[in-house]
């Protein structure tokens, strides 16, 4: 009696997340799919926002995505390696390095919109601009990437390793076609977890990337994001509830083809490095 109980508990559980997520997504499709239409992909926003589309923030909003991604996933997986393979045990400087990581994961997104603005936009001359926005979410990917990718390194058995060095492989072939594959759930996760903070981000692009909704006309320009767009429609735009229904269905459906995406391109990677081993 007490398992199945226990076993109810669970369900019971389980049926409330995936309850929550009908709920949130149901409503966002269903007020969305309303005001939704194909030129408001492609259309400048007009009557601030109340009318035209989203062409430019769309725009913008994947150049700043791409470039987050660009910065932060070689970097995040080297560091991740380090620390899982290559640093030597009881290392101060790894264990410093790992408590740093676990205290930045926890800064507010705010935060890093300050830190952004003063380091990038006016130390580096910047500016407001998507390079600047780019660079800004990086640093916010960075340490949920690391830590997740280590977590999943760590998991994979010893044997592997010692396999790996008993048929005579170099500790880096070991890493890249064998321990990197075996961690490739755990990758994945950091990588669709940074996809959905980059994309869905508002409070630190406000200081970075700045709010501007035309088209940019390169890095360096200044570019609204979808999110900072939604946020704008719903808090300062009287009547553009509407435009910002379609425009956070857009993002919800940038989120789910991005992350299936990403996961296609990271499944034909490893499959190749297998290949090739």
């Amino acid at each position: 009696m007490a398992d199945r109980l226990f076993a109810w508990l669970m369900f019971g559980c389980a049926a409330l997340v995936v309850a929550s997520l009908v709920w949130v997504l149901g409503d966002v499709v269903i007020e969305g799919l309303t005001h939704f239409s194909w030129s408001f992909l492609f259309a400048e926003p007009a009557d601030a926002g109340r009318a035209g589309g989203i062409g430019p923030i769309l725009v913008s909003t994947l150049w700043i995505l791409l470039l987050a991604l660009a910065v932060s996933l070689p970097l995040g997986l080297g560091v991740a390696i380090w620390l899982s393979e290559l640093a030597p045990r009881n290392s101060r400087f790894a264990d410093g390095t790992g408590i740093t990581l676990d205290i930045l994961a926890g800064v507010p997104s705010i935060v890093y919109g300050l830190f952004g603005n003063a380091f990038f936009s006016i130390y580096l001359g910047l500016g407001f601009s998507l390079l600047s926005g780019g660079l800004t979410l990086a640093c916010m990917i960075l340490p949920v990437f690391v830590r997740t990718c280590e977590s999943g390194l760590r998991a994979v058995n010893d044997d592997w390793r010692r396999g790996a060095l008993a048929l005579g492989m170099t500790r880096s072939a070991a890493i890249w076609y064998i321990l990197l594959p075996a961690a490739r759930p755990a990758i994945m996760a950091g990588l669709i977890l940074g996809i959905g903070r980059a994309t869905a981000e508002t409070a630190a692009l406000l200081f970075t990337s700045g709010y501007v909704d035309r088209m940019p006309e390169s890095l360096l320009d200044s570019g609204r994001a979808l999110a900072v767009h939604i946020y704008d429609l719903s808090m300062n735009v009287t009547g553009g509830d509407g435009a910002a229904y379609a425009s956070a269905l857009v993002l919800v459906i940038l989120i789910i083809t991005l992350n299936t995406l990403a996961q296609s391109l990271v499944d034909k990677w490893f499959k190749r490095r297998l290949v090739v081993s």
